[in-house]
């Protein structure tokens, strides 16, 4: 019975790669929280086997470290990683607002404001709420068009997690609804530079919001269950690159 479980869908080294990656990225977990391949694996109903697969991929997106012959762990950013980190964030955000400001598409914005409104509502719900505006980031990268760009700002903001982890000390979330709001708003209007400067202002004040502590779990074996989500893999992007659609300011025919 349990060779057939294994092969169920989600329940491969994929699945559980993208659990425990949103648990990290939802700042659930504290840094250096010990992640014990008997304890994952009991919690998913998954192998040892797939447990350390996953974990290989975590360790190679930087997320987690594994010294050698001990337990896996979440990474520690040191301060001049996180420094360099947020550095090139506001560099490289400041690069896709300015192309989505040139080119965007009435589609697109409406989209974005979507997904906006769904931040405001999960507020209540850290760990959602801590994803989505992740994501807010991820989408706009995406709808420039560049995988690259999108590829980029996927891996980036799961490293922004372990800043923001580090450095943040209460319920507090370090991103804002509102602000977001503020950037399609500009992105709207084609306004470049305002774009880029609600943004750089944006990541700046995040950065602040950070600096207060919410106390994560210090291990993956005292998470509730609650904070663990089934075992998929939804597209967060695929309708918010471009398509067919007018732009902001065309007509229909």
């Amino acid at each position: 019975m349990a060779k057939k479980k294994l092969k169920r869908a989600g329940d491969g080294p994929d699945r559980v790669y993208k659990a425990l990656r949103d648990i990290i990225v939802e700042q659930t977990l504290a840094l250096g929280a010990r992640l014990p391949e008997d304890a994952v694996a009991t919690r998913f109903g998954v192998s040892r086997t797939v447990v350390r697969a996953a974990i290989a991929r975590l360790v190679a997106d930087g997320l987690v470290e594994r010294p050698r012959n001990q337990v896996a762990r979440v990474a520690s950013p040191t301060r001049e990683e996180a420094d360099d980190l947020m550095a090139v964030r506001a560099e490289l955000e400041a690069s896709i607002v300015a192309r989505l400001a040139s080119d965007v598409t009435a589609k697109q914005i409406e989209k974005l404001r979507a997904h906006v409104r769904e931040e405001e509502s999960a507020l209540k719900d850290r760990g959602r709420a801590v994803r989505l505006s992740g994501e807010f980031h991820v989408l706009l990268a995406a709808a420039t068009g560049s995988k690259l760009f999108e590829r980029y700002m996927v891996d980036i903001i799961a490293r922004s997690s372990l800043v923001f982890t580090a450095q943040t000390t209460t319920n507090a979330l370090c991103c804002s609804p509102r602000e977001h709001a503020e950037i399609i708003d500009a992105v709207e209007k084609r306004d470049v530079a305002k774009a880029q400067a609600r943004m750089r202002k944006h990541l700046d004040d995040c950065a602040d919001r950070s600096r207060q502590r919410f106390g994560p779990a210090e291990n993956f074996a005292d998470l509730p269950a609650s904070a663990i989500r089934p075992l998929t893999s939804p597209s967060l992007a695929a309708d918010l690159r471009p398509k067919d659609a007018a732009r902001v300011g065309d007509t229909p025919d």
